[in-house]
């Protein structure tokens, strides 16, 4: 896990580090807290068990994080930035690259990510989320979404509407859902769902463009 910044979890710290050496700091306590994440499990996530696996003292932890709850929330900001900046690069791509099959692009860039973040998967699939972080991933989904928009923008097929906008929203809560059911079924991702996914989103902005058409003739 790299350096977490400001943005990722400044909004789920309870204070946010000024200099690079809490900076750094507080990566390592991110770092640890992935790993005993990985091999233990949300539960294990305590503050005590987090410090001593990143060799700080718990006082020094509670600075940032003072429960397990502020541990997840963190945890969950940095992969949910990590998400949206493949996103945002994706659609920067867009505007300069024709891909034959966006879709299918789209959907093995984010198998990518699931195959080889394995604390997302860890915290996604246990059962310690909290509802801060619920809602946190509820507003991800929206922004995850507008870059799905700006994708199709940069690629023209489609116009900014308000229904695209509720369209792409559908879109990624459908392939969220089939991507968390094909890693829950396989750790390299079920390849049957994900191409059932890709097959289901082509078909699905496929009909929202011709829609959008038939509405400007």
């Amino acid at each position: 896990m790299s350096e977490p910044t400001a943005e990722e979890t400044g909004a789920v710290l309870r204070r946010t580090p000024q200099q690079a050496r809490s900076r750094a700091r507080l990566a390592r306590v991110l770092e640890a807290a992935e790993r005993v994440l990985v091999a233990e499990g949300v539960q294990a996530l305590t503050t005590t068990r987090v410090a001593a696996e990143a060799g700080v003292s718990v006082g020094s932890l509670y600075q940032y994080l003072p429960d397990r709850d502020a541990i997840v929330d963190a945890l969950a900001a940095t992969y949910f930035a990590r998400l949206e900046a493949v996103m945002a690069e994706f659609a920067h791509s867009a505007a300069a690259e024709r891909w034959p099959d966006p879709v299918g692009v789209l959907i093995e860039r984010y198998a990518g990510l699931y195959r080889t973040e394995h604390g997302f998967r860890a915290l996604w699939f246990g059962s310690g989320l909290t509802d801060r972080t619920r809602a946190a991933d509820r507003e991800h989904k929206r922004r995850m979404a507008d870059g799905v928009r700006r994708v199709l923008l940069a690629l023209g097929v489609a116009d900014d509407t308000e229904e695209l906008g509720r369209a792409c929203h559908a879109a990624v809560l459908a392939a969220d859902a089939l991507a968390q059911e094909a890693f829950r079924r396989d750790a390299a991702g079920d390849t049957a769902l994900l191409d059932e996914a890709k097959t289901m989103l082509r078909g699905y902005l496929t009909a929202i463009a011709a829609r959008q058409e038939h509405h400007r003739d």
